[in-house]
């Protein structure tokens, strides 16, 4: 095999402001590459790094040379036939990294049609996912909550933390008043901006709204939140706690330490598609639930993302629900109706932007 790589970026813009806890986004970059093997050149795998500066272990300014590096050792190595060749190259500290080799590796291994894996859900089968609010004035997120379930959104995800509680509160009171009619999930993101000693009673405040649960109330390592997982009259979901905990009984200790209701996955930020299959064995030897979201990545990632989480018995609304996001997202059969995410069949791909320079 003559393995060949190549790597790009682009910078995705959003159709709003995005906003969280952590401050507005105004645009995402993403870097790219590409495996191919020089007697096969139209055969190729394709993975998408996208890590978020600060929050992703492996955030580097200069992530197309950490990209170039791995992939010049793929090409010494010069055999992709196996996603084995991923873990003995790139080490567990660079989720994003790994989470693009593997989705690439997957890619060329199934033709380079961006199937990652051959499952149900490449044929057809949908999976419900939440719709998502982001933070705003308390009419702007109104009128987000509005438009969502009109387009049959019925488990819908709001970031919190940066406004006034009581307006926060304001909004929980106006979905929960007009559509009393509906049966709506409502779930909360707070991205760590609860503060320890106003947590419970602010989370008091919330069970009068019915919340299936809040996401990462208190910051990462906080000493206060093994004990507001046991007290917290709303479930409580770990996502950002994750990040960084890469070996297989660090993950175990940590959730059998914490013993939180839920963990969000990610897997640019925990570990890749092997370390998230690593926290969603042993969220189920806990009795923890679990659902996958995307890193805001474009398409091509949230693809792989979709593909991977069609692998296991969904049972809960996911979060991948984000391809919508940029105005110059790729052309893609990924579709977002009624609530749910599917393949269209028959639809495909656009890349023609990628690795023309």
């Amino acid at each position: 095999m003559a393995l060949q790589a190549a790597v790009d970026h682009r910078i995705f813009h959003f159709t709003f402001e995005a906003r969280t806890s952590r401050g507005p986004m105004p645009s995402r970059t993403s870097w790219f590459i590409k495996l191919w093997d020089e007697k096969d050149p139209e055969r190729q795998g394709i993975g998408e790094c996208a890590p978020l500066p600060g929050l992703s272990v492996d955030y580097r300014e200069t992530m197309a040379e950490v990209l170039r590096h791995y992939a010049h050792a793929f090409i010494r190595q010069g055999d992709i036939s196996s996603v084995d060749s991923v873990y003995s190259i790139i080490p567990g500290n660079l989720p994003s990294v790994r989470f693009a080799f593997e989705m690439a590796v997957r890619d060329w291994q199934q033709g380079g049609r961006r199937i990652i894996f051959d499952n149900a859900f490449i044929h057809g089968q949908r999976i419900p996912i939440n719709g998502l609010i982001w933070m705003g004035e308390p009419d702007h997120m109104m009128r987000q909550a509005d438009e969502k379930i009109a387009r049959g959104f019925r488990t819908i995800k709001l970031k919190v933390g940066s406004l006034r509680f009581d307006d926060e509160c304001a909004v929980l009171q106006y979905i929960r008043e007009r559509y009393r009619h509906l049966p709506i999930e409502l779930r909360l993101d707070a991205n760590g901006a609860l503060a320890d000693d106003e947590a419970m009673d602010k989370l008091n405040v919330l069970k009068q709204f019915a919340i299936h649960s809040i996401e990462q109330p208190l910051k990462p390592g906080a000493a206060a939140l093994e004990k507001l997982c046991r007290i917290s009259p709303v479930p409580v979901a770990l996502d950002e706690e994750l990040i960084g905990v890469s070996s297989l009984q660090e993950k175990k200790e940590l959730l059998e330490r914490i013993k939180p209701h839920y963990i969000i996955l990610k897997p640019s930020l925990h570990g890749g598609l092997q370390g998230c299959e690593e926290w969603i064995s042993l969220a189920g030897k806990n009795s923890i639930g679990w659902w996958m979201t995307s890193a805001l990545e474009s398409n091509i990632g949230l693809n792989a993302i979709c593909q991977f989480t069609a692998q296991y018995p969904v049972t809960l609304p996911q979060g991948l629900g984000t391809g919508q996001l940029y105005h110059n997202n790729f052309e893609s059969p990924l579709t977002v109706s009624e609530g749910f995410v599917h393949y269209a069949p028959g639809a495909g791909w656009n890349l023609d932007d990628l690795f023309r320079h």
